[in-house]
């Protein structure tokens, strides 16, 4: 990963994004998930993408994706059955709390929504109150950093632990 993030193309990464990124990297193949070191196109999330999904399975379940624009990376996860997770989320730092129960994200019920069901809906309730994403742009931590790696590592922990053999 670092070669790559090190060709001209990722010059709009500052140094802290590029840290940040090979430090993910690491942390998350420790967890069983890798980008297989390639970075594709964002079609439309950013310039570029990077995917990491389970090692050693036929089907590639995706944890998390860094998504790289021009000056700014967003990080986001992949997580289901939110409220299997509420205590750890209604207990955690602050900045990981907000990404799911923030208005960023709130589903408008889209022509998506048949009859009041929609396939794209995350629903859950936290600190007492139900909440509706939209699939589509759920749980995306804005510029993260090294600082906020090791919360973003135990909330990827909380939801893919690993399996003891």
């Amino acid at each position: 990963m670092k070669n790559i993030i090190n060709e001209d193309r990722f010059s709009i990464l500052s140094d802290e994004n590029k840290a940040f990124i090979l430090a993910f990297d690491n942390e998350i193949s420790k967890l069983g998930y890798s980008s297989n070191g390639s970075i594709g196109d964002g079609y439309c999330w950013g310039k570029y993408m990077i995917i990491y999904s389970k090692v050693g399975v036929k089907n590639k379940q995706v944890a998390a994706r860094i998504y790289i624009r021009e000056n700014s990376i967003i990080l986001r996860l992949y997580l289901n059955k939110i409220d299997n997770h509420r205590e750890y989320i209604e207990n955690t730092r602050t900045f990981i709390k907000d990404v799911f129960i923030g208005e960023h994200g709130k589903c408008n019920h889209c022509h998506n929504d048949k009859g009041g069901i929609c396939k794209f809906r995350k629903t859950y309730t936290l600190e007492d109150k139900y909440i509706e994403k939209c699939n589509g742009i759920t749980f995306e931590f804005w510029e993260p950093n090294l600082e906020k790696l090791p919360d973003y590592i135990s909330l990827l922990n909380e939801f893919y632990p690993l399996k003891k053999k």
